[in-house]
């Protein structure tokens, strides 16, 4: 029976009355609960009907990753033992075979079929976002109870890569059996089982005891969302969270300086950015997107609203995977230029709304709101600012370029493959899961490099498709972002640079 501790007075805007590590945290065997706080919460239960990191972290503990990614970006086996290419356009995965569901179902190599087309065609359950990462995923099929063949469109090692990041399993007959999107209930083969789950407010796990790797430390994990920082902070401070995610650059030296807690941080593979809608007025016009560039000095944001934790972007994929291209030069304030291009694009005196969520990423209706404020500084166009709820946000993302009713937003983008591909195609394909600027030569393009084998090829192809990006101005480049977590202090873990958390790697 789940055993509550730390029922003290919650902290303002964390809803759970959330527990901690039992005693004085030097034994190992009084770890009752361990917390996390992050600033978003799961929708609903479905593993497959989201695709934002903080979702994942909430829900991989139960839907595992079928492979292991490295931090360095190697793959690993995990449920899937092999993998191999027996012909051009198919990758045979092996799977393990003493895999169970929660509910005492065995894993099959249907299973896993299953679950990526449940992935990539809407028509097998949902229609889901995470589209955008197996974009050169055609479909999957079962041969035996072990072995699944992959059908892919793209380059063996992007395949792969794909894969690698997106894929889990969920059971076929309990999936068709449930409403869809699944809410409440949760049926997967990781470490940790749904003990209690209390919709927008929190997620209990308990240890699974069936689980084919090794236990776990901590017998029980509780996740939950505090959308202000200052409550995230606040419940740290408080002992009733371990684990929380985004401290404010403001917080930093309090808590890193405070007993029992400290931050842990690491640069990101996320870019954080203004999305323009390239079929909606006035952002249809290149003019007017680059002047928007122009007139933002984002390297000013991240000295006052970031406190220098962040490096300004240069293009759409963050310095350090395949394709990125470091000819290139971040866009730097000018606002003279900038009312000159607002006048050259035939859209002076135009007024537009920036949009933003609070809590998702570091001060990021602060960053945008010092965005929105350095554009109406313009003297020829107008820019007010409004806050709206992040899955309203996430949802405009996925409507297409002609989406009026959110055309100008902020957003992060994670980048955990190691390739410029799920930094791109997404975005700038139709198809992708974010498609929001059309341009058909660019993805032309685009998909030229997927299909691509020879590597410094490909390369050559993505650094190219970066740089005319750059000029091209879809976004308002702002900030690759530091990932700052609060921790306590004796916590066996180290951020990883794909911000995923997996509770099965730490320990006391």
């Amino acid at each position: 029976m789940l055993q509550l501790l730390g029922t003290g007075v919650a902290s303002a805007g964390i809803t759970a009355t959330a527990g901690c590590l039992g005693g004085d945290g030097d034994d190992e065997d009084e770890v009752e609960e361990f917390v996390v706080t992050q600033g978003e919460f799961i929708e609903n239960t479905d593993p497959n009907d989201h695709n934002a990191t903080p979702y994942y972290n909430v829900l991989d503990q139960v839907y595992e990753p079928l492979f292991n990614v490295t931090d360095d970006g190697e793959i690993e086996e995990r449920v899937v033992t092999d993998w191999e290419h027996p012909e051009d356009g198919v990758v045979e995965l092996t799977i393990r075979d003493d895999v169970v569901f929660h509910e005492g179902e065995e894993l099959v190599a249907s299973d896993v079929a299953y679950t990526i087309n449940r992935q990539i065609d809407e028509d097998v359950g949902i229609v889901s976002d995470q589209v955008a990462g197996m974009t050169a995923i055609e479909g999957a099929e079962a041969d035996g109870d072990t072995t699944v063949l992959v059908e892919h469109s793209a380059a063996e090692s992007l395949a792969e890569f794909q894969l690698a990041n997106f894929a889990r399993a969920v059971n076929e007959e309990w999936m068709e059996g449930q409403d869809q999107p699944v809410d409440g209930e949760m049926n997967g083969t990781g470490p940790y089982q749904l003990e209690e789950y209390e919709s927008g407010v929190q997620a209990v796990y308990t240890r699974f005891d069936d689980y084919w790797g090794d236990e776990p430390a901590f017998e029980t994990v509780r996740f939950n969302a505090a959308a202000e920082s200052s409550s995230r902070v606040g419940g740290l401070q408080a002992d009733e969270s371990d684990l929380v995610v985004n401290v404010p650059p403001t917080d930093v030296e309090t808590v890193d300086t405070e007993d029992g807690i400290e931050v842990r941080n690491v640069t990101s593979f996320r870019n954080i950015f203004l999305v323009m809608k390239n079929e909606v007025e006035p952002f249809d016009s290149q003019e007017f997107r680059q002047a928007l560039n122009y007139a933002v000095d984002n390297e000013g944001i991240i000295d006052s609203v970031l406190g220098g934790f962040g490096a300004p972007m240069t293009q759409p994929i963050p310095e350090g995977l395949f394709g990125y291209n470091p000819e290139l030069d971040p866009y730097e304030q000018d606002q003279e230029l900038a009312e000159e291009l607002i006048e050259e694009s035939g859209y002076a005196g135009e007024e537009i709304t920036l949009q933003s969520m609070e809590g998702r990423y570091l001060n990021d209706a602060e960053v945008a709101q010092t965005a929105a404020d350095q554009i109406d500084q313009l003297g020829n166009v107008s820019c007010d600012f409004e806050t709206v709820p992040f899955d309203q946000i996430s949802d405009a993302a996925g409507e297409g370029p002609d989406f009026e009713e959110i055309p100008f937003f902020l957003i992060g983008w994670g980048n955990p493959t190691g390739d410029s591909d799920y930094g791109l195609s997404p975005w700038f394909t139709s198809g992708g899961g974010q498609f929001n600027f059309r341009d058909e030569e660019l993805e032309e393009r685009l998909i030229e490099s997927q299909q691509e084998d020879d590597e410094d090829e490909r390369e050559a192809l993505l650094q190219g498709i970066n740089a005319d990006l750059r000029e091209e101005a879809p976004w308002v480049f702002l900030h690759l972002e530091e990932s700052i977590y609060g921790v306590r202090d004796d916590l066996e873990w180290e951020p990883r640079q794909d911000e995923s958390i997996y509770i099965d790697e730490m320990g006391l």
